[in-house]
Order: C-alpha cells, then structure tokens, then sequence
C-alpha cells in the first residue's frame, strides 16, 4: 500500500493547522512565564527589584538602579545582570533558577519596552 503524495497548498493547510493549534499554548505559556516575571520583580525575588528599580508596569519606584523603562534593556541583558550581579546589584545565581531568571528577564524587557 502506497502513501499519497500531497500536494504543496495541503501540506501547508496541514503546518497552518499545527501551528493554530500550537498557538494558543505557546500564548498561554508566555502569559504565565511574563506573570512570573513580574511576581518575582515585585516580592518573590529576595531583595525583590522592585526595591531598587524603578518599572512602571510594576508599580516601582526604586530610587537605586537604573530606572528600567528608560533602560529598556533586552532579555539577554537582564539575565545577565541577574546572573553576574552589576555594580551594587548582587547576582542572584543560586537564589533564583534558571527558569526563574527567564521569566523576570523576559517580563522586564517587555515591561521595558512598553509591549504589553
């Protein structure tokens, strides 16, 4: 028995169809990794962020660091400075996990930029 061959439109309604329902999970994950996010910039980071910084998304005024909407760094920044430490900020490599310090990065460079 012989497989049919399809053609190039049906293999594209087929990736469109893997991709509409893909879709809403990956949403639903980056809401849920962006709301960790602010939760740890706001209270569960110890010290939390928000102490320092400033992030209106957040509702901080910190008056330490940089104030970040102004920053508007990127992800990659943000994680490094959470693993590292810079200048007066302590790193937070042991107190916070992996998965931890992607989610704060990606919510500050989104809360940043203003994308929300």
């Amino acid at each position: 028995m012989s497989i049919p061959k399809l053609t190039p439109s049906l293999r594209w309604i087929g990736m469109l169809a893997v991709v509409a329902v893909a879709a809403p999970a990956v949403a639903a994950d980056d809401a849920a990794q962006l709301q960790l996010g602010k939760a740890l910039f706001t209270t569960q980071a110890v010290p939390a962020c928000a102490v320092c910084h400033t992030l209106k998304d957040a509702g901080a005024a910190g008056e330490i660091g940089p104030v970040l909407d102004d920053l508007k760094p990127d992800a990659g920044r943000v994680a490094a400075a959470l693993r590292n430490g810079i200048g007066q900020m302590p790193s937070y490599e042991g107190a916070l996990n992996d998965a931890q310090i992607a989610a704060l990065a990606a919510y500050v460079a989104k809360a940043a930029a203003g994308v929300r």
